[in-house]
């Protein structure tokens, strides 16, 4: 995987070096002039140095004398997403992030991503997995390979398509290992901290032990589905029903195999020959507004279910979001054998 880095220039360097780096670039050749501490200064492509040669420009001549000033950037944590949306359709395919301080902290490339969502992402992976033992007598459930990455992995790498790159992993039963196989996430451009549950919290206790997220948002997810979610899609939807709390939910038909009586105190009204009835299930992903983490209990056992039971109570807009892709959670021995052959046939 290629290095933002790879698209950073000191601005001391010749137009020779950076046309060096530019041709490494290849396709995606821009680069990002900066100072000493990272600060962004400018940018430049070939159309800017050929336009430079041709003004009798040399090409050991400080860089500086092509660098445009004022490229589109994105703002860590304080940026319009309908802005992203407006750079891909006007095909700004590589652009720098920024802190407060102007540093580039990072260069997302949207021939590579599907989005860039201002998220943050939790992953619960403390559970035990007593369903799928020996399995998980010496090894975490989220550490299980399907095909040839681990459970989690897959996850990881679906949220990161979307450009979620802040992470907190909530880890309990053998957490060592997790925090070994994955780190500090920076061998995939990604900030990884880690949440230890020194009592089981329930699935989404845990998150009440973070007071450092990035964004206004938050992803919270199972670590142990399988699914080709279109994030992009989900967080769409959550902004535009201005929801405080969306559930992924999962769809389920029901067939009955014979005729269904309506009836009214004894009278049939009508029937249903064989029906077919659909019915929603909780997907175990959710995206809900950080103003909600004080109705989250400190250090206490509590789920999902029961966030969303007060949120209803508190008369939020707690909303679903059906699915039309794929998902599995993979709970039981067959549901882990079922997810080594879909994995042959489901893009993820």
């Amino acid at each position: 995987m290629r290095s933002y880095k790879d698209h950073l220039l000191l601005d001391s360097c010749t137009i020779k070096e950076a046309l060096l780096k530019l041709n490494i670039l290849a396709g995606d050749a821009i680069l990002f002039i900066v100072d000493g501490e990272n600060r962004l200064i400018g940018s430049i492509t070939d159309g800017d140095v050929r336009r430079g040669l041709l003004k009798g420009v040399s090409i050991n001549n400080p860089v500086t004398k092509i660098t445009q000033p004022n490229p589109k950037c994105i703002k860590r944590g304080d940026y319009d997403f309908k802005k992203i949306m407006d750079y891909r359709k006007r095909n700004y395919r590589v652009l720098p992030v920024i802190d407060k301080k102007n540093k580039i902290i990072n260069v997302i490339n949207f021939r590579l991503l599907r989005s860039y969502l201002p998220v943050d992402a939790v992953i619960m992976a403390g559970g035990r997995g007593t369903r799928l033992q020996p399995l998980t007598d010496t090894m975490p459930k989220p550490l299980l390979k399907v095909g040839d990455k681990a459970i989690m992995e897959h996850n990881l790498d679906r949220l990161a398509l979307y450009g979620i790159d802040d992470y907190w992993f909530s880890i309990n039963y053998l957490g060592e290992q997790i925090e070994t196989f994955f780190g500090n996430g920076k061998n995939k451009n990604l900030d990884i901290n880690y949440v230890w549950e020194d009592i089981p919290l329930g699935t989404i206790g845990a998150v009440s032990k973070i007071n450092n997220f990035k964004h206004d948002t938050i992803l919270i997810t199972n670590s142990d589905i399988l699914t080709n979610l279109d994030y992009e899609d989900f967080y769409i939807d959550f902004i535009e029903k201005d929801a405080d709390f969306s559930v992924v939910s999962i769809p389920y038909k029901v067939n009955i195999p014979y005729a269904v009586l309506e009836n009214e105190n004894g009278n049939i009204k009508s029937f249903k020959e064989k029906p077919t009835y659909t019915y929603y299930s909780n997907g175990g992903i959710y995206l809900m507004k950080k103003e909600l983490l004080d109705y989250i209990p400190k250090d206490e056992f509590f789920n999902a279910t029961d966030l969303i039971e007060c949120l209803i109570k508190e008369n939020k807009n707690v909303i679903s979001y059906p699915l039309s892709g794929y998902w599995l959670d993979v709970g039981k021995h067959e549901d882990y054998e079922k997810a080594q052959e879909d994995i042959k046939k489901i893009k993820f």
